[in-house]
Order: C-alpha cells, then sequence, then structure tokens
C-alpha cells in the first residue's frame, strides 16, 4: 500500500524552499520526518521512552550524524563505514540540543532519543541549518510534552544585505556566520563568528533570523495538524509538597542570603551552604529523609537560588562580593613553557587557562573529512577540561562535546585575526588548570598572549567575558552580570559570552533562558559585555602590547617561495631524492604545494636557524638562475674533460654550463689543463644557445684581450671542394638534387 504523505513548504524568499515531509519513511517511531532544500535530504526520527527513568534530570541524547554516501564518497581510513562523530557533527548535536532541552518539561524523566541523518549532500545547502527545524517538526508530530515549536536558521551579511541559510560559497563574502535557534515568540540560542561588528548590528542579524525561524515553525503547526496532532502522553509527575517547600524556605532563605552577601570565595562559599544544607536535613527523621529526601534537597536549592537572585536585584551585590559590572582580578604572564615556540597563563578570579601554541607547515593542517565539506585548517584550537580544575575527581573518557564546543568557540574568535600571508599551520591548545566561570573566554585571553608570544602576527588582539542576566518579570527588574561565576552560571536567566578587539565583536555563544527577552535588554548586556572586554583587554596588553617580531631561537622559521610550475620536478627530484636530501643537509622540513589558481609552486620552508633556510633558498635560486645573453658571469671549475671544462655559476651552485676547450683562450689549446684547473674560479660571457650545437654557450676567451698579431681561423666553408663526398667520387648534392633526368618506374616499363 501506498503511504499517505503530508508535506509543507516553506519559502526562503530567493528561489529556494525548504520542505517538511512525513508518512513515508520510519514509520515506527514516534516521530519522523524528511526536510529538503535543493538535493539535501535530511531524515530526523524521534523516540521516547514512557517509563519515567529513576534519575533527577531529562536523559535526552541529540545525535546528528552525516552518511558518506549522501555525497557518493567511502569513509576514510581503513574500516570503510562511518565511526565515531567528527567534530563538526558533534557541534551541530550541540546547536539542536541546547534548544530543545529547555521545552521539555523540568520533571520529565523518560528516555529521549532524537536522531538526525544527512542521506542526501548538496553542494549549495549547509545541513546543519536545519537541523534544528528537523528535529522540532518530528516532535510535533510526536506525543511527547514539548512546549512549543522551534527551529535555527543560519544568517549571513553580504555587502550590507542579511540573508538566510547561505550557502558555503557564500559565507566566503561574509561578515557574519551565527546560528539563532528559537520559537516563534523567543530567542533562545545565538552562536556564531563575526568580522568585527558593533553590538547593535549583531542584534539586528538575531531580529532577521527570527522573522525567518516564526514561518518556519508556523509550517510544522500546519504540518502537525494536516497529519492529526496526538494526545500528550500522560507520565508520572513529580511528588510535591508546597508545605514542605515553604517550611524549607523560611528555614533556609535568610541563612542563604547572609552568606551569599559576605563575599566570599567559591570553596568557603559552598561549605556554608552545604553546611545550612545539613542542617536543614537534621531536622528530619530517617523515615522521613527516606520518604522525601530527595524533595528537601530540590526546594532548598530552589531557595538557595531565590536567596542568592534577590541578593543581586535589591543590592546589586553577587555570591564574591562585586558589583554587577566588576571584573574579578586579572594577572597574566606569557613565555612561561622555555620549550613551547609560545605560551602564556590567564588567570581571572578562580579560573585559569594555560595556552600553547605550535608552529608547522601546511603539512599539519587539520584536515577535515565530512560528506558534506572537505577542507583544513591552517589554524585550530584544541580546549582541554580536566576534573582537578574543579576540584574533582572522575573518569576521563576522551574529549568531551563540552571541550569540542568551547575550543570551536576560542578558535572562531582568535582566527579572523590571524593574517591570510601568516606562512604557519598554528595550533593553539588550551589546558584549563581552574575553572569558576568561563574558562572558555579565558582561553581567548590566555590563546591571544600565546599566539603574540610566539611571534604570529596577530592583527589584533581578542579578548573575551562570559555575561549572565537575572531578571523579575514581574517588577521589570533586571541586572546584568559581567564575568560571570559558575553559580551564577547556573541560577541566571541568559549566560552569554562575547569576544571581540577593541573594534567590534568576532564571535559569541548565548543560552537565553527566559521568555521574551527584550532586545533593548540584550543591546544593553552587550554594551556592558564590550566594557568588561575593553577592560581585560588593558589587562592582555599591560603584559604583551604587540606580536614579537621573531619567533623564538628554538621554533622553526617559516619562509616561503614561489617557483614556476615547471621547476617542482626538479627540485624534488626523481622519487623525491632531491628534496629528501635537501632537508637532510639542511635540517628543514620542506613542503611544496600547488597554487591551484596559478599553478605555482609554493615551496614552505620550516627550520630552526638561519643556516640551513638560506641553504635550501640558495638551492631554488640556483634552480631558478637563468644567465642573460651578453653578460659576464664568475664560474668555478667542477669537472674538467678532453673537450673542456665544466663550470657552475658561483651564485647559482648547480646550475652547470660546458666551457669549451675552444673558448678558452685565443690561442690554441691542446690540452685544458694548460689553461685552467679544477677549482679555478673565473668570469666567462654567456651566449645563449648556440645554433649549431643547440646547446648554451659560455667564453671565457671573449672577455680577454686579442694577443697581439692574432690572426682568426677562416670558418670553415662547407661548399668547398675536395670535401669527403668528392673524394668519394660523389656529387656533392644531396638526396633532393639526384639527376632529374630518371624516369620514373611507370616510364621504363614502357621503354
Amino acid at each position: 500500500m501506498i503511504p499517505k504523505v503530508f508535506k509543507e513548504v516553506i519559502d526562503l524568499g530567493d528561489g529556494r524552499e525548504i520542505s517538511i515531509e512525513t508518512g513515508k519513511l520510519a514509520k515506527q517511531a514516534h516521530g519522523s520526518v524528511v526536510v529538503r532544500s535543493g538535493k539535501c535530504m535530511l531524515l530526523c526520527t524521534v523516540v521516547s521512552n514512557y517509563k519515567q527513568s529513576d534519575v533527577d534530570f531529562l536523559p535526552l541524547t541529540v545525535d546528528y550524524r552525516e552518511k558518506f554516501a549522501a555525497s557518493g564518497r567511502y569513509p576514510g581510513g581503513f574500516f570503510k563505514r562511518e565511526a565515531r562523530p567528527s567534530d563538526g557533527e558533534v557541534l551541530t548535536m550541540r546547536l539542536v540540543d541546547r534548544v530543545l532541552r529547555p521545552l521539555f518539561p523540568k520533571d520529565y524523566h523518560a528516555e529521549t532519543q532524537v536522531m538526525i541523518q544527512l542521506m542526501s549532500h548538496d553542494e549549495d545547502v549547509m545541513p546543519d541549518a536545519m537541523a534544528g527545524l528537523a528535529a522540532s517538526a518530528a516532535i510535533q508530530l510526536s506525543d511527547f510534552p514539548f512546549e512549543c515549536p522551534i527551529s535555527e536558521a543560519r544568517v549571513g551579511r553580504i555587502n550590507g544585505e542579511f540573508i538566510i541559510n547561505p550557502t558555503r560559497a557564500q559565507l566566503l563574502e561574509s561578515d557574519i556566520d551565527m546560528m539563532i535557534g528559537a520559537s516563534a515568540d523567543s530567542v533562545m540560542m545565538v552562536e556564531g563568528e563575526m568580522d568585527e561588528i558593533s553590538e547593535e548590528e549583531m542584534a539586528d542579524a538575531i531580529k532577521f533570523a527570527h522573522e525567518a525561524i516564526k514561518e518556519q515553525c508556523a509550517a510544522q503547526v500546519r504540518l502537525a495538524e494536516a497529519f492529526g496532532k496526538k494526545e500528550v502522553r500522560e507520565y508520572a509527575p513529580e511528588r510535591t509538597d508546597e508545605d514542605l517547600a515553604k517550611k524549607i524556605h523560611d528555614m533556609a532563605y535568610d541563612k542563604v542570603y547572609a552568606i551569599a552577601k559576605a563575599g566570599s570565595a567559591k570553596h568557603e562559599r559552598s561549605a556554608a551552604f552545604d553546611a545550612i544544607k545539613e542542617e536543614i536535613k537534621a531536622t528530619f527523621s530517617e523515615e522521613e529523609l527516606e520518604d522525601f529526601g530527595g524533595m528537601v534537597s530540590k526546594y532548598y536549592y530552589q531557595a538557595e537560588k531565590e536567596a542568592i537572585r534577590d541578593l543581586t536585584l535589591n543590592e546589586g551585590l553577587r555570591l564574591d562580593g562585586r558589583k554587577t559590572d566588576e571584573i574579578r582580578p586579572i594577572w597574566c604572564e606569557v613565555d612561561y613553557l622555555p620549550s613551547t615556540h609560545g605560551s602564556a597563563v590567564f588567570t581571572r578570579g578562580e579560573t585559569q587557562a594555560l595556552a600553547t601554541v605550535t608552529l608547522g607547515t601546511s603539512r599539519e593542517a587539520n584536515q577535515i573529512d565530512m560528506p558534506s565539506y572537505e577542507g583544513e585548517e591552517r589554524f585550530y584550537l584544541h580546549y582541554n577540561f580536566p576534573p582537578f580544575s574543579t576540584g574533582e575527581a572522575r573518569p576521563i573518557r576522551g574529549t568531551s562535546r563540552r571541550e569540542i564546543g568551547h575550543g570551536n568557540l576560542a578558535q572562531r574568535a582568535l582566527k579572523g585575526m590571524v593574517p591570510d600571508d601568516s606562512p604557519y599551520t598554528v595550533r593553539v591548545v588550551s589546558e584549563i588548570l581552574e575553572s569558576n566561570g568561563s574558562s572558555s573566554m579565558a582561553t581567548v585571553c590566555a590563546g591571544t598572549m600565546a599566539l603574540m608570544d610566539a611571534g604570529v602576527q596577530l592583527i589584533k588582539p581578542v579578548s573575551g567575558i562570559a555575561m549572565g542576566l537575572i531578571s523579575d518579570g514581574d517588577s521589570g527588574k533586571y541586572a546584568v552580570l559581567s564575568d560571570i561565576l559558575g553559580d551564577e552560571d547556573h541560577l541566571g536567566d541568559m549566560d552569554f559570552k562575547v569576544t571581540g578587539t577593541a573594534d567590534g565583536i568576532t564571535a559569541c555563544q548565548m543560552d537565553i533562558k527566559v521568555k521574551g527577552l527584550s532586545y533593548e535588554i540584550l543591546v544593553n548586556a552587550l554594551k556592558q559585555a564590550r566594557d568588561g572586554r575593553l577592560h581585560i583587554l588593558d589587562k592582555i596588553t599591560e603584559t604583551i602590547d604587540k606580536p614579537n617580531a621573531e619567533v623564538k631561537e628554538h621554533a622553526p622559521t617559516m619562509v616561503t617561495r614561489r617557483i614556476p610550475n615547471e621547476f617542482i620536478g626538479a627540485l624534488i627530484g626523481p622519487g623525491g631524492k632531491v628534496i629528501q636530501e635537501m632537508q637532510k643537509e639542511t635540517d628543514t622540513t620542506i613542503v611544496i604545494n600547488e597554487d591551484p589558481v596559478t599553478e605555482e609552486g609554493i615551496v614552505e620552508i620550516l627550520g630552526v636557524g638561519k643556516k640551513g633556510i638560506d641553504a635550501v633558498l640558495a638551492k631554488i635560486d640556483s634552480l631558478l638562475f637563468k644567465p642573460e645573453v651578453g653578460s659576464i658571469y664568475e664560474v668555478k671549475v667542477i669537472k674538467m674533460l678532453d673537450f673542456g671544462a665544466v663550470v657552475e655559476y658561483t651564485q647559482a651552485p648547480g646550475n652547470e654550463v660546458l666551457l669549451h676547450v675552444s673558448e678558452l683562450a685565443w690561442e690554441r689549446t691542446e690540452n685544458v689543463s694548460d689553461v685552467v684547473n679544477m677549482g679555478d674560479v673565473f668570469d666567462v660571457k654567456y651566449f645563449g644557445i648556440d645554433s649549431r650545437t643547440r646547446k648554451e654557450k659560455v667564453s671565457r676567451k671573449a672577455i680577454l684581450p686579442k694577443p697581439e698579431g692574432y690572426v682568426a681561423r677562416p670558418p670553415r666553408d662547407d661548399n668547398r671542394s675536395g670535401g669527403r663526398d668528392n673524394n668519394r667520387g660523389r656529387d656533392n648534392r644531396g638526396r633532393d638534387n639526384r639527376r632529374d633526368d630518371r624516369k620514373p618506374r611507370e616510364n621504363k616499363r614502357e621503354d
């Protein structure tokens, strides 16, 4: 039986469309859709168990995978099968998760899985921009308790004009690359990179994307209504006890407020809060705690959150005693590690990052091999968050999604300030040594200083800051918090990280937890973030105000040289012999790439010390050396022959030419050694290609004075009598000058 298919189409306004279809594929899932734009197709399925899990959180898994078959390719590596997700896939998972998770009820704890797969790829469509739409559309067709449809959209700007879901080619021309996640009513997530834009421009980009998202949300509603909206499933809610909640609130609120107002350090404050909690639990019997002990902890944390928020809204004070716009104390240091190519320590309050920089050739570029994109990164950043940074001991199970996301944010913040003509491949690694609030922004600051310490010629230094928001929707009061603590991240209404130079924003990441946040509050928060950014930037430039002019003595120097395409083979040599020997002799690394536009060879020479690099450059100069006709050059004898001497140009070692015996001197030379010997250095004149021998001709005698009475030998007369042919009694004409009285074969037969 042919299944009934339901479909909705979204017009992007420039001839492009996005369609959402259901009813054909994966019908046993609780909800499934195929989202298509051009030839790009995403299949999204959602399933949620009907039994609540025995946990106090939502066990939601968002999985995004790109199938290599979608672009007609094989997976790389030995096993030709998709394996662990790539960093690009993980970043897409995080984008979708951050928008979906807040819209499930807080007491919904059923195992829930969202799976999004790229089934068909289109070079002109970036699939990650449609992943949020696919996830939400599938949920709308399910019976999950989910607040409202959402979607995500990418926004770019080309020549001052915003565009929704630009192609990868268009992004190369765009000064904005932002992903916005929102419902029809509220913006919930923002992440992206920009070319030093203003706070107002960023807000305008968010507004533009939000308008497109509203249309995508409306399309999901229409699809669900046409398909048949399911009744929301029933589930066992958490136990509640309003009397118990009030009792614990009355016992905890004032004490928490007093401790919060005292402005203590992280561990001291945590210990004091734990003591209040234990004191409250001690008022209950063991039987009561066994019955509703989990509720005691939950209601205590609610009271703690309320007290801390009220302290900030009422008195403008924070947990560590700072005012709302105050930045924690900062100290910095560069060149901390003696053997790295560049290093820096950045400490802000109880957050500390140690960044290192390693310089390399294009051979060390980070290779990206995804079905939707193949390329390489010449600048990349890795972020590590070990458990000791928060005073914890826990298993280490590889790189976490959080580490990938934070590292990507810091990379996007810095990469635009690395010059396009930087010859190096640059790897930055951030080790978080302490954490209490925005280690990703500490990574940006430490990375900036480490790059400048390494001699990477950053266009401008970059700083970053994490901001928070506490608001009271009833009274309209709100407080924007600069440089938030870890605790403030959890209890606030917005967590946003902003990076930039003194002239504008380079990257951002926002999670907005309240509905209907006004753009006025958003712009005010961004402007306060700018003040904080500039304050931190001042601290950075006090430590190191500009990039070091040279790399460190133990760091490699990179020199790039372009050579014509026809010389690449000669430089490499048969089987790579020439280039391998050159690297061994000069202790350098040589990489040769071809410019896809000009087809020139791009030679990268990486070496510690000037001597080896100069030797390679000399070899290249020798290879490219072209003497000019009529010019005089110094040469050195490198080989003696019976009929002349092989000489090489001293300014181009390895570039050889034969000096014929007849060009050594004006007098007749019987033996070459009568005039020159091995190792002799003298001048010769270059005559270009000899028309008779078809070889290059140089002469020593041409620049020597003629001996007195010298008589030049007459030139040979090829037509004179007595030649070799005449001695044999033959006519000296060629085959074409045979006797014309010879008759053709046919005529002979007739005669």
